[in-house]
């Protein structure tokens, strides 16, 4: 537009100095918080309104770009909504899917002149935004698990426990995007009532949220349990090592212990004077051995 008064949406995002923001933000006539809430991000979900302007935070999935491995695949991150009279403000971070896909124009009947159905729109695709990356997240946690089925190693272990904290993260935000949205269902704060095709698909997005909450739930049951199975199974396996090492210990002791006694600087031990007393020494170090092996091995069988 050539003046951004006439713009029925408008979109900001950072880098934002605060006299930037300030400035934009008396352009625009909405408070300078509803600009640093929006890119705060552990903001909570939550609306608000102040004087003619009503700002509505809802958390969305983002790409983590940190490339350290304990760092969450997919973390959370506020779209700030301001509506006004005349027009509807999104400030977001760069990279927000969701803004993305309405600039590369490929959410369909998409009209920012109506407010309501703008925002109703912005909702449904967060929530398939959210359910996309949960199921990219569970193709992959079962990609790992059957990599760990053949063996088990730190960098799939890793891999989960990224999946794990995504997940951690999912839960938090759509927990709160459900209160969010309820409550504004409930006190009418987008004055849709009136419009039952809007409440009818408002309903719809409710619902397809919860649905996304509860597979967020689902999948986090299910990798904490692979993740204790896992572990019990390193557990076992350790243990059956130790077990194999002490009794091969036990084994070895014996000869040594034979061999230690002739060792010492004493006379009148058996065999001392025999001339066959080394190969004598070594039969009875090996049937000692032996015996050892099957009683042992007997009582492993029995366990």
């Amino acid at each position: 537009m050539d003046d951004i008064h006439n713009a029925d949406w408008i979109h900001i995002s950072p880098p934002l100095l605060d006299a930037e923001i300030e400035s934009i933000a008396g352009r625009l006539e909405i408070p300078t918080d509803f600009i640093t809430d929006s890119l705060d991000i552990d903001e909570r979900s939550r609306y608000e309104k102040e004087d003619e302007s009503k700002l509505v935070l809802i958390n969305t999935p983002m790409i983590n770009k940190s490339q350290k491995e304990n760092e969450a695949v997919y973390i959370t991150m506020p779209i700030g909504i301001i509506i006004q009279k005349t027009r509807v403000i999104t400030v977001a971070q760069q990279g927000n899917m969701i803004i993305e896909r309405i600039l590369e124009q490929k959410i369909k009947n998409f009209r920012p002149a109506d407010k309501a159905q703008f925002l109703l729109h912005l909702f449904e695709e967060n929530v398939f935004w959210f359910l996309e990356c949960l199921k990219k997240l569970n193709r992959t946690r079962n990609l790992i698990e059957e990599e760990l089925y053949d063996s088990s190693r730190n960098s799939e272990l890793k891999q989960l426990l990224r999946i794990e904290k995504s997940l951690v993260y999912f839960v938090n935000s759509l927990n709160a995007n459900d209160l969010l949205m309820m409550k504004m269902k409930r006190t009418d704060f987008l004055d849709i009532r009136a419009s039952e095709k809007h409440m009818d698909q408002f309903e719809d997005i409710i619902i397809d949220n919860s649905q996304a909450l509860e597979m967020s739930n689902v999948y986090t049951n299910i990798l904490s349990g692979t993740m204790e199975a896992y572990a019990s199974i390193i557990s076992n396996n350790l243990n059956t090592f130790i077990h194999r090492l002490t009794i091969i210990t036990i084994i070895l002791m014996v000869p040594t212990l034979v061999a230690s006694f002739y060792g010492m600087n004493l006379k009148h031990l058996p065999f001392s004077q025999h001339k066959y007393a080394f190969y004598i020494l070594l039969a009875i170090s090996v049937v000692l051995g032996i015996l050892l092996i099957l009683f042992l091995g007997g009582r492993t069988r029995k366990k």
